[in-house]
């Protein structure tokens, strides 16, 4: 009898993918009524409201062709590269050049092409735990070897001694997201420093570079008006990636870039290297015409950050006084508290009980923990705290 037989390297993510594919599919969340209006769910980064008006406005503008080649094959527009560059100029104060920039359907694609340009197979990738659900798929996708090192508790920063002891001579890249999906910590510049330094010694030691691939999706979702440093400003071979689908609280519309900073050495031959992953490895995962067209206008625009802080204020103190362990994030959507019992599933299937939505930890690699989303409305927030407050009191 003739079976199917699946590709090694789909065969470990999908092993290592279980636990998130069971949740999706099998969890009270997974089966809930998304209309009942009495949910509170905080599981992901989705918007809980009507998405900005001025949003529809721009993609309605920009859905209407003006010539016969507005819906034509799209790559990097020339329009496109212009408009995120000059923002990342503006914002950044840092000179990058529209050839820099290469569009991308949000992060995800970002990450996936960027990993494959510069890994083979047997080549090791770094990245931190807790992480973002996909980083060791996406590693194992390109036949590299995924190597986790823990952040540290309770602070969440980064472990510099400890990744400098996993990067060997077979370390190609290491992953850095800040501020960080879940613990939503921000790096300060004497972290980066400090990993900038390791990450030189580490290539020089090889005879290659180790690049450094900033995942900084929520780098424009940062409270109490701190300053953000990305860690592309002290290390030369980095790539950054970005997705407006956080900015913009529109995750169901896949824009997003891949960014080579000016301190990048042979910047023209990795720029012709990422224009061929793109087509090749990336499978044409470039965004889609109107997007690109709109990507001007949809810069100026932003989900409204001091109602999420707002809501992290409210959430916080108030979990804090019913008696969870949680910090304050400097940036993201998440929250990141400790489950008053032992077993974070069990305690997300409790709460789902009263129609309180929350992600376990351990999809994370925190069992023990639950991650909430604040992109959850104040509606929900004011419902749900009650609840939280009764099921800490329960534990105890």
């Amino acid at each position: 009898m003739v079976e199917h037989r699946l590709a090694t390297k789909l065969d470990r993510i999908l092993q290592g993918q279980v636990p998130l594919l069971r949740f999706f599919s099998e969890s009270p969340w997974s089966t809930r009524d998304p209309a009942d209006p009495d949910n509170a769910d905080f599981v992901a980064g989705n918007p809980q409201e009507m998405v900005m008006p001025e949003f529809v406005e721009i993609l309605q503008k920009w859905a209407v062709p003006k010539d016969k080649d507005w819906y034509a094959y799209k790559f990097n527009e020339p329009y496109a590269q212009a408009a995120a560059a000059a923002a990342l100029r503006d914002r950044r104060g840092v000179p990058f050049e529209d050839d820099d920039i290469f569009l991308t359907d949000g992060a995800f694609a970002g990450l996936n092409i960027t990993i494959g340009t510069v890994t083979d197979p047997g080549d090791e990738v770094v990245f931190t735990s807790p992480p973002w659900f996909f980083y060791e798929a996406l590693i194992i996708g390109h036949g590299a070897t995924p190597v986790r090192v823990k952040l540290k508790q309770p602070s969440w920063d980064l472990d510099i001694d400890a990744i400098a002891g996993a990067i060997t001579e077979r370390t190609r890249a290491i992953i850095i997201n800040s501020p960080n999906n879940p613990t939503g910590r921000i790096y300060p510049a004497e972290q980066l420093e400090e990993l900038a330094r390791v990450l030189t010694e580490a290539s020089d030691r090889n005879g290659r570079p180790v690049y450094l691939v900033s995942d900084e999706a929520y780098w424009r979702i940062v409270f109490d008006d701190r300053e953000y440093v990305s860690p592309t400003d002290f290390y030369p071979w980095s790539f950054l990636i970005y997705t407006y689908g956080k900015t913009l609280l529109t995750p169901g519309q896949r824009l997003g870039y891949i960014a080579l900073p000016p301190t990048m050495p042979d910047r023209e031959g990795m720029r012709q290297a990422l224009m061929i992953a793109q087509l090749t490895i990336g499978g044409h995962g470039v965004p889609n015409a109107a997007l690109q067209r709109a990507l001007g206008d949809l810069e100026k625009l932003s989900v409204d950050v001091k109602a999420l802080q707002r809501r992290r204020d409210r959430m916080v103190e108030s979990l804090r006084a019913s008696g969870y362990d949680l910090h304050s994030p400097e940036g993201t959507f998440y929250l990141l508290p400790r489950s008053p019992i032992e077993d974070d599933v069990a305690f997300t299937e409790q709460l789902a009980r009263d129609k309180v939505f929350i992600l376990p930890g351990a999809l994370v690699e925190m069992p023990g923990w639950f991650r909430i989303s604040i992109t959850g409305n104040d509606d929900m927030v004011e419902r749900a705290l009650p609840i939280f407050e009764r099921a800490a009191k329960a534990a105890r």
